[in-house]
Parts: C-alpha cells; sequence; structure tokens
C-alpha cells in the first residue's frame, strides 16, 4: 500500500448496500477502488445499477478474478455464510489484507450462538477471536491491528448508541426496556419481495420477528458486557419507505435523575463524535434529517408516566447502518479522519 492510498474491493457491489458502499468509495481522497465483484453481470459497468457513481471505477467481475497481492481492504456485502468461507481463504495467504465484513458472520463472539441465531454452521470459527464487532464510536480504541472488523447490524446501531452510555452510568434501570423500531424495505435486501408476503407491501406497516429477531442476539452480548442483569423486548417493523430507522425506546430513569442529565451524559459521551447529533429535551425527530448521511440523532422525551422517558433514534439503515459505519471503520483502522468520504 502506498502512503496515502488504500487499495480495496467490493464483494457483493450491486446490493442495495453494495452500491451505497462503492458511491461513498468513489468519493473518498483515499481510496482506490480495484476491483467490484458480484456473482452476475460480469462486465457491466457499476454506473448502471446506480446513476450517482460518476467515478470511472473497473467493470464488475467475478471473485476469482481479483489479484489479491494488489488489495489492501476487501469489504464484504454478501449473505449471511458466505463472507466467513472467503475470508478463511484469505486470511492466512494474505497477511497484509484487512476486512470489512457487512454480514453477520462475526459479530457474534460465540460460534454456538452464531450457529443458533442464524441456522448455519460457522465455517472460520478460528477467527472469530481475531475479529472485533465496531460500532465506530463505542470500539474506535479497540482496532488497532486488527484485520477482520465486523460491522453492527442496522437495529443494533441505532439501539446500543443511545442506550449503551445510559446504561454503563447506570442512569436508566436495567429492566423493562421496551425498543420499537422501524425500517425501511431497504434493509431486507433486494429480494425483500419474497421474504414478506403481507399485502399492501408498499402502502402498510408490517410486524415482524416477534418473539426472537436475528438481531437481539447481538444487542443481547452487548449489553451484557455491562451488565448480564439488562431485560429488554425488541420489535421491527417494516414501514412503506425505502430507507430509514427510527428506533423508539421506553426505559425507566432512576429516582434522581433528571431527563436533562440523561441529556448532558448522552452530549458528553459523545462530544468528540461528528455523527451524533442529540437534540433538545422533547425534540420531534424523524428519518428525514438523517437520510443519505452517516448521522445518527437521538431525541429524549418525557412521557405522561413518572420516570419514563422515550429515547427516538434516527439512522439511515443503508449509511450508518451499514456502508457509512463500514467506510467509518475503515478511516479508524487506518488512522484517517473518522469522517473522511462521509460528509
Amino acid at each position: 500500500m502506498s502512503k496515502n492510498i488504500i487499495n480495496v474491493a467490493v464483494a457483493g457491489a450491486t446490493g442495495y448496500v453494495g452500491l451505497d458502499l462503492v458511491y461513498l468509495l468513489s468519493k473518498h481522497p483515499n481510496i482506490k477502488i480495484s476491483s467490484l465483484c458480484a456473482q452476475k453481470n460480469i462486465g457491466r459497468k457499476i454506473n448502471s445499477f446506480d446513476k450517482r457513481i460518476k467515478a470511472k471505477l473497473p467493470n464488475i467481475t467475478n471473485l476469482k478474478s481479483v489479484n489479491w497481492d494488489n488489495i489492501d481492504l476487501l469489504f464484504l456485502s454478501l449473505p449471511n455464510g458466505e463472507a466467513q468461507k472467503l475470508i478463511k481463504k484469505l486470511y492466512d495467504k494474505y497477511s497484509n489484507l484487512k476486512f470489512i465484513d457487512l454480514s453477520a458472520d462475526f459479530r457474534l463472539e460465540k460460534k454456538s450462538e452464531y450457529e443458533k441465531t442464524y441456522n448455519l454452521t460457522h465455517r472460520a470459527k478460528n477467527l472469530i477471536d481475531k475479529s472485533v464487532y465496531s460500532i465506530s464510536e463505542l470500539k474506535k480504541e479497540k482496532l488497532n491491528n486488527i484485520r477482520i472488523i465486523s460491522n453492527p447490524g442496522c437495529y443494533p446501531t441505532s439501539v446500543q448508541i443511545p442506550l449503551i452510555p445510559l446504561l454503563k452510568k447506570k442512569l436508566i434501570y436495567t429492566k423493562n426496556i421496551t425498543i420499537d423500531s422501524k425500517s425501511g424495505y431497504s434493509g431486507a435486501g433486494k429480494n425483500y419481495r419474497s421474504k414478506f408476503n403481507h399485502k399492501n407491501f408498499y402502502s402498510s406497516t408490517y410486524a415482524y420477528g416477534v418473539i426472537n429477531h436475528r438481531h437481539v442476539a447481538e444487542i443481547d452480548q452487548e449489553f451484557k458486557k455491562i451488565s448480564k442483569n439488562i431485560e429488554f423486548t425488541f420489535n421491527p417493523h417494516l414501514i412503506p419507505a425505502f430507507r430509514g430507522i427510527l428506533s423508539s425506546i421506553y426505559v425507566y430513569k432512576k429516582d434522581k435523575t433528571t431527563i436533562n442529565k440523561i441529556v448532558n451524559a448522552l452530549k458528553k459521551f459523545y462530544k468528540k463524535d461528528t455523527f451524533i447529533r442529540i437534540q433538545k429535551v422533547n425534540s420531534q425527530i424523524g428519518t428525514g434529517n438523517v437520510i443519505g448521511t452517516n448521522n445518527c440523532d437521538i431525541s429524549v422525551c418525557k412521557t405522561r408516566c413518572k420516570n419514563k422517558i422515550v429515547i427516538f433514534c434516527a439512522i439511515d439503515n443503508l449509511i450508518k447502518g451499514a456502508s457509512g459505519q463500514a467506510i467509518q471503520n475503515m478511516n479508524l483502522i487506518y488512522k484517517l479522519r473518522q469522517t473522511l468520504g462521509l460528509q
């Protein structure tokens, strides 16, 4: 790798997340996109899938044709179960190659938990301990010399960013936490219609994953690092919008903790983090202000019940929930400014 330029390859370049990733990378001053890979549409230009991409980039190719000696970093935007196989194949052979995985393959630290949650055999179990699950603002001190970065899920990003500082500071009770999240349908990928069969798809709201959504496992894992006594319920909904997540999180604050103290604690915790924007108490927020950005908007609001508050968190599921955070993690591991290529 030259002093300033990072040569990257993107596997899964033509999916919703992959296209946002390529678009953002194409504008990053320290990036050279050397390979764009997909299973289909070999030889086609990437801007035939996304007109926003103006840079002259390599045509789509398959993974077998990549010269890995010339790649510094591989982004993997692949179905669950596929990234682990590719990383296992390349990890020892190319010792300078780094990986940022946007699937769930390295999010869970226990092989058994991964296999239980995703009903897949983990075929790179020896690499799990060599990876770091990274919400950028929460793990930036732990990424030195790490070659495998596991990008978090979009829902867990919108949940952990507002809750982890408050749980660490013991400003809220650990019981009776209710998380109600709503997402645009792009979160289900390009085959979203085959995954959901409810009627009036584009004009209705749909609750799913009621008993145990897959993302609960990674939220649970990270919460247990703070306390084994945290209890929460989580329910996702699809809304008739393409992108964006709004999570409504209902918690009970401690008796002597004011709502202003909670807001100030969040502001202090994220004071150096440009993308986290803490709003005034009782502010009304939604996804509109974060769509197309790597920003995360948080608002803490009173409710009619004593000591019960609701925390709203809005992100773009394809950017802060996926591609933008992947680039933010890349900036961290290469010791670049976190905001580079994302503003």
